[in-house]
Order: C-alpha cells, then sequence, then structure tokens
C-alpha cells in the first residue's frame, strides 16, 4: 500500500506527533474573552469553543475487504466543528490539543 503524503501534515515533525489511521490533531480555537456588546467574561463564564483548526492528520483507514487505503477527506489547515466532548486532550510543546477520529468533525467551516 503506498502512503498518501498530501495528506500527512508537516507540523507532525515540529510537534513531535504524528496521527495514526483516521486520527486527527486540532487545535482548539482561544475561548471569547468579551461579549459582542463589549463587556469582559469572567473565566468560570467563558464557554469551550467547539471548533479549532486541523494542525496534523493520520494516513486514513484501510479497507479490510479490498485492502485499498481510504485517505482522510480532512486535511491540515481546516478550520472544523466538533461536539463538546469529541476528542482526547493532550499537551504537546505547552500547548494544548484534542486527538480524535475523522467521524468525531461535525462539519468543516468554509471561508
Amino acid at each position: 500500500m503506498a502512503k498518501d503524503k498530501s495528506t500527512n501534515s508537516n507540523a507532525s515533525g515540529k510537534l513531535g506527533f504524528r496521527p495514526l489511521h483516521d486520527k486527527i490533531l486540532v487545535k482548539r480555537d482561544a475561548a471569547e474573552t468579551k461579549t459582542a456588546s463589549g463587556l469582559f467574561l469572567p473565566e468560570k463564564a467563558k464557554e469551550t469553543p467547539k471548533t479549532g483548526t486541523v494542525e496534523a492528520v493520520g494516513t486514513g483507514t484501510v479497507n479490510h475487504d479490498t485492502g485499498n487505503l481510504i485517505p482522510l477527506t480532512i486535511k491540515t489547515g481546516d478550520k472544523v466543528l466538533f461536539s463538546s466532548y469529541s476528542g482526547t486532550e493532550i499537551k504537546l510543546n505547552g500547548t494544548e490539543y484534542l486527538v480524535m477520529s475523522e467521524e468525531e468533525v461535525l462539519a468543516v467551516i468554509e471561508g
């Protein structure tokens, strides 16, 4: 089976982390610090963002019937929407990330 290098991220080398199979590495967006009207939010009132940017992706999954590699549809740099409890939180080089399966992503945000 040939690897599809177009789905692999250069970021994985910098981070020392390479997701496997259908897993992706997401950097969650920062929480809003103030409301639309300009009021500053206390730490307890900040909602955890459900969006982030894909930093690295795995190679895809293998079709067990044919043995062919099925590449991921999500690529590095995509902005994604996911549910509140998606993924596993990890810390790399002092930065927090989420590792999740591609199927945990609800949508790719375009624009």
